[in-house]
């Protein structure tokens, strides 16, 4: 198919009458993508096998209803205020105190209630030289979720000629606001998560990680993943020793530090899964990365192609700043201020290997 950013038919209504409209990017060389207007969801992400067939390599929800239900897993999705936790749903920002949403009880998680995995954004198709993309933007006004400051948002997804799916974040604030955004991108290099990734191999150019209590807070230390489960400075199969880990339903859901993070493009590591030979590389701008392993997925989520999504049936490498970072002095700032831009970029560049 010759590439091209489309519009497809819709996909239903928001439960507010909205409708939930549907785009298509394809390279033209086998990279193809599928995207909502609702939390910039990724509904199918095609890349080659080393076959040179593709494939979806993401987790899709079936409808639209899912995301709007109970027990939604942000599955392939722009999440925000602040990506991640925020400890006893409360931060202090110059002297004033915010309560939020302890939508992940005691904790804020993932921006509250309703955060921009739900909200309907703007879609725009790009013409660029690097590939097929579209432009989605968000205006989040002051006190939703009683976070302050009226947020401009703009992400851009570009599928390029070169096999990347790159995703470039913007944003500006009129108040002093906690901000940190990221795509929670559940990946099974296999089959789309019809089966465990435990059997993925996994590389992380990290030396560090931030520990958390039993509610999966960071307890404010840096700690090196050395002779522990968290070191994959050396490619290992992700279940090697994930029998191991005890918090967060027994899987990884933590965050590793980025050495040297300066806020330029880094690669952060790596993932093959030997029967497609597909390679996933990682890079980005951000100081950390969230390693989870789909650990609260129980089967109550169908899948676009019918069948269920079990625990660990998925992974995601979610780059950002440190969770809790509104309550931790020592993380890296998660503030952003009138007059600042917040910018994040992001890679997942995918090729192939020989079995």
């Amino acid at each position: 198919m010759a590439a091209g950013v489309r519009k497809l038919s819709g996909f239903g209504h928001t439960p507010d009458g909205q409708v939930v409209e549907r785009w298509e990017l394809d390279n033209g060389l086998g990279l193809r993508a599928e995207v909502l207007n609702v939390g910039g969801i990724v509904l199918r992400l095609q890349t080659p096998d080393r076959n040179g067939e593709s494939s979806d390599v993401m987790l899709s929800p079936a409808d639209i209803e899912t995301v709007f239900a109970p027990g939604w897993a942000y599955l392939n999705t722009i999440v925000g205020r602040f990506a991640g936790r925020i400890g006893f749903a409360k931060f202090t920002l110059d002297g004033r105190t915010y309560d939020l949403a302890a939508n992940d009880p005691p904790h804020s998680l993932h921006g509250g209630a309703v955060g921009y995995d739900r909200r309907v954004w703007s879609i725009t198709p790009l013409a660029t030289d690097a590939g097929p993309a579209i432009e989605l933007s968000l205006t989040d006004p002051d006190g939703t979720e009683n976070y302050p400051g009226t947020v401009t948002v703009k992400v851009t997804y570009t599928l390029t000629f070169t096999g990347i799916w790159r995703i470039e974040y913007q944003a500006t604030t009129d108040r002093a606001t906690p901000i940190n955004l990221t795509q929670h991108a559940y990946f099974n290099l296999k089959d789309a998560g019809r089966s465990s990734i435990t059997d993925h191999v996994l590389q992380l150019d990290c030396t560090h990680y931030t520990p958390g209590d039993s509610t999966l807070i960071p307890t404010g230390k840096v700690a090196p993943v050395k002779n522990t489960p968290f070191d994959f400075s050396n490619p290992q199969v992700i279940g090697k020793e994930i029998h191991l880990l005890t918090e967060g339903m027994g899987g990884y859901d933590d965050n590793f530090c980025i050495p040297d993070a300066d806020g330029t493009l880094k690669r952060i590591g790596e993932v093959y899964e030997p029967t497609s030979g597909r390679v996933m590389q990682v890079f980005t701008t951000e100081p950390g990365v969230q390693f989870y392993t789909g650990n609260f997925l129980d089967g109550s989520i169908r899948s676009l192609d019918g069948f269920v999504f079990e625990k660990r049936s998925g992974f995601c490498l979610e780059t950002q700043r440190f969770p809790d970072a509104p309550n931790q002095p020592d993380f890296p700032t998660a503030v952003l201020r009138p007059g600042e831009t917040y910018q994040q970029i992001t890679e997942y560049r995918f090729s192939t290997r020989d079995s």
